[in-house]
């Protein structure tokens, strides 16, 4: 507990009501975090009154707190510029910083007689550039498409001096390179070709395709077939080049497009930037998990925009901001016009959120080492379920019997979207007499969530899972709920539903089911834990069926009841290695004489 706590409630009782920016500090003075208020006295308050209910990040903050500072302003309008430039200064530890310290990135068309396109970190050397550009990624992406699409070529080999010196490389039998090295192009044809590429580049598809159709008309015109041949081959290239792709062509005239994805070490955001009718920028945020009454998104939006130079008529976000009027306001003042911040529910505009969201998964994908749709799978997961949080460690169970015999459940364990093999359980059902599939459940669950609540077992057991799902549906979830609020544990409890084919349909909760169907990467997700559940568990029920059945075999030798059979199954396993036992080795194993082993063995063989 902070021993500053009675001079900041003293201090914050005689504090002004009216808007402003609140600074804290630590004893040595340095700043810790920044906030604005439309009532100060109300929101400093509230981190320094009794009992509160602080989540840790809050906690944490108010724990280094030894004094604060405020600044009154007119508006909050006013407060929220304030609090934009401040935190831009000091870059306090508990405040949202944006960390992107990307180098710049250009477009290099050299300056020799066969002009090359490529990506530079800078301009050293001499020839004319395109950019600067923030992102790689675009400028890789819009060099690599350009070459490809006027078959330019990408290789060492300098021209004119390599003209004619060997045969080409793979590029030019595959069509993507125009094979320069055979000496059949001129320079002139070629930088025609590099101009085009250059102006594909500038100003995208739609306006290179209306340049290169009055080229071909003209040289149709002139009789010059080969070349119209050329531009109507080229020409095609460009529009299939753009059907395949949102980079170019992307439906939206200036826009902003960003998306999010949550993985257990953080928040990714990302930020897809279109002007012009193509993709210009790109730009991901690493974020620390929010509080879960956090507004991440809108905090993360005033810090990426304020001062931002060039702000987009649209902003596509996948949900409104608590304060999206402010940050509007701000937005519009900023760029002296109109910005639409909006969610779209379909067409292009859709398809380009989910753009920005695979980018961002992407990118937490590749620092957890999964792949985008792991993280995507388990983040929608989640958000359908009502968790805090992407359920990281899934526990899964299936009952499995044959009548009443052989009545057995399987456990499996999927972490971070993966099978956790090691972490597999078996359970053999011991208090149902009869097939009781709810009853049964319940006994498995209880049995394995003593585990929990004892401390005692393996790694595993004593591991509390952030999601239980059971092969069923509200039925299943309703008889084990109670055993939870039995035990004092807090974990979400789901069903797994299915269809009258004994495919995934749905989830249930204790009173209704959701629908997955339309959410692809989590139906995919649930449907193998689903799959392998059942399958883990059936194969249980055969191989103890089998069991039974050979053991009902051996107890027609004499001499042989149900717990010497118990002690040679045990001892043994398998039939296999039964049936490589020698009579001695049974009749040691079985506590019994050499004739009954014989016997046995002769049993065993005929198994």
């Amino acid at each position: 507990m902070n021993p500053r706590l009675p001079y900041l409630r003293e201090k914050t009782a005689k504090l002004t009501a009216s808007p402003g920016v609140y600074i804290m500090r630590k004893k040595d003075s340095s700043i810790i975090y920044i906030g604005k208020a439309k009532n100060l006295h109300n929101r400093v308050s509230s981190y320094f009154r009794e009992n509160p209910d602080h989540t840790p990040k809050v906690a944490a903050m108010v724990s280094n707190v030894y004094d604060y500072d405020f600044i009154v302003t007119d508006s909050e309008y006013e407060a929220l510029l304030l609090e934009c430039s401040l935190i831009k200064q000091h870059k306090p530890k508990y405040n949202i910083l944006l960390k992107d310290d990307k180098g710049y990135h250009y477009i290099r068309i050299s300056d020799e007689e066969y002009p090359r396109i490529t990506t530079e970190k800078n301009t050293k050397q001499s020839g004319k550039y395109l950019g600067p550009y923030t992102s790689g990624f675009i400028t890789k992406e819009a060099v690599n498409e350009a070459n490809r699409v006027f078959m330019l070529p990408t290789c060492k080999r300098r021209f004119p001096q390599d003209i004619g010196k060997s045969r080409p490389c793979l590029n030019y039998h595959i069509k993507q390179c125009m094979g320069v090295c055979r000496g059949k192009i001129s320079a002139e044809d070629y930088r025609s070709a590099v101009g085009q590429a250059v102006e594909f580049i500038k100003s995208g598809s739609a306006q290179s395709v209306e340049r290169m159709e009055a080229e071909m008309e003209q040289a149709a015109e002139n009789l010059d077939f080969e070349r119209a041949a050329m531009l109507r081959d080229r020409i095609a290239a460009v529009k299939k080049a753009s059907e395949k792709q949102k980079i170019i062509n992307s439906g939206v005239e200036s826009a902003d497009v960003i998306g999010s994805a949550e993985f257990y070490d953080g928040l990714y955001i990302s930020v897809l930037m279109y002007r012009e009718d193509r993709l210009f920028d790109k730009a991901v945020f690493e974020l620390p998990l929010p509080d879960q009454d956090e507004d991440i998104l809108g905090q993360f939006m005033m810090q990426f925009y304020y001062k931002k130079p060039d702000i987009p008529r649209n902003i596509i976000v996948d949900h409104m901001p608590s304060e999206s009027g402010l940050l509007v306001e701000m937005l519009e003042a900023q760029a002296e016009r109109k910005i639409k911040l909006h969610v779209p529910l379909k067409g292009r505009q859709l398809e380009l959120l989910r753009l920005a969201k695979n980018n961002s998964a992407e990118y937490a994908a590749l620092k957890n080492s999964r792949t985008g749709k792991e993280v995507i799978a388990l983040e929608q997961l989640g958000q359908s379920l009502g968790l805090p949080k992407p359920p990281r460690y899934i526990e899964a169970y299936d009952i499995s019997n044959l009548s009443s015999e052989s009545m057995v459940a399987g456990m499996v364990v999927f972490e971070d979207g993966r099978p956790l093999k090691k972490a597999y359980k078996r359970f053999t059902v011991k208090e149902q007499e009869l097939q009781n599939d709810y009853g049964s459940m319940r006994e498995v669950l209880k049995r394995r969530l003593m585990h929990i609540v004892s401390g005692e077992g393996d790694e595993y057991f004593t591991r509390t899972p952030d999601l239980i799902l059971l092969d069923g549906g509200k039925g299943h979830v309703n008889a084990v709920a109670p055993l939870l609020r039995e035990l004092g544990l807090d974990i979400p409890l789901f069903g797994m539903v299915k269809d009258d084919k004994h495919r995934t349909r749905a989830i249930a909760t204790g009173g209704r089911e959701i629908q997955i169907n339309s959410l692809r990467a989590v139906f995919d997700l649930v449907t193998r834990i689903q799959d392998e559940v059942h399958r883990y568990s059936v194969n249980f029920m055969h191989s103890r069926h089998k069991k039974k059945t050979y053991s009902s075999e051996l107890l027609k030798v004499r001499g042989i009841g149900e717990k010497k059979a118990a002690k040679l199954f045990m001892r043994y396993k398998t039939i296999s290695n039964l049936k490589k036992a020698t009579t001695e080795e049974l009749a040691a194993a079985a506590g019994v004489d050499t004739e009954t082993a014989a016997e046995l063995w002769n049993a065993i063989r005929e198994m």
